[in-house]
Order: structure tokens, then sequence, then C-alpha cells
């Protein structure tokens, strides 16, 4: 046995979420705008929630919301790498906070933005899933 494979319970995590947020209406279908924003990097994905959660609207803030806690727990799971991604809550009128993150998620080491897409990916693939089974 590879004494370095993790077991990162993507599996769990996702359904966790899942079951946190399924009873707010539009709120679990973002699970898909999620895995196709991976391709875009790990940028724009940690920003996506910022654009929703100030809005007026009480859904756009959950999915906001949902956003935001699926990074926090990538972040947590990721962390057992030693990647450290930054989990800090940012609010939208904080730019000089949204540019240091940015610039910090920019700066990774190739092999670690690698490593954090290639996760997740998998974790936003798990979420789609339980998204499908409890629609």
């Amino acid at each position: 046995m590879n004494s370095n494979w993790q077991p990162y319970n993507l599996d769990r995590e996702a359904q966790k979420l899942i079951l946190r947020y399924k009873d707010l209406e539009g709120v679990i279908g973002q699970s898909h705008k999620m895995r196709t924003t991976v391709a875009y990097g790990l940028e724009r994905f940690w920003g996506e929630h910022l654009r929703l959660i100030d809005k007026n609207d009480e859904k756009d803030k959950n999915k906001g919301k949902y956003w935001r806690d699926t990074w926090t727990t990538f972040a947590k799971i990721i962390s057992k790498t030693g990647i450290k991604l930054p989990k800090e809550e940012v609010n939208n009128k904080d730019t000089e906070n949204i540019r240091k993150i940015a610039t910090e998620l920019w700066n990774l080491p190739l092999e670690d933005q690698r490593i954090c897409l290639a996760v997740l990916t998998q974790f936003c693939d798990s979420l789609v899933w339980w998204t499908q089974r409890y629609k």
C-alpha cells in the first residue's frame, strides 16, 4: 500500500454540502456551474461567490454562500496535501484583499495548481452527483 495516498473524503464532504443547501431554491443547481468553472482556474472559482453574495435577491445570496462554503470546504480538504489556500471571508467591496487573494492563487507553484484543479474537479463531480440524487 502506498503511504502517500490520501483519502480526501470528497464524496462525503460533497454530500454534506448538498444536504446543507438542498432545501434552498435553486442553490444546489450551482454544482453544475461549479464543475464548468473549474476549467477557468482557481481564482475564478474562488471569486464566483463575490458576484452572487452581495446581490439583493435572497436566492442569489444563498447561491453565493454555497460557492463560498464549497471553496472553504475544498481549501480544508486540499490542506491535507500541505497546500495552503486562502479561506478568509472577503466582501466584494474589499478590493485590496480580493487582489491579494487572486495574486496568491495565481502565484501558486504550477504543480500545486495542477493538484488543486485535479482535486477540485473530482470534488465538483461529487457535488454534481449528489445534486442529481437530491433534486
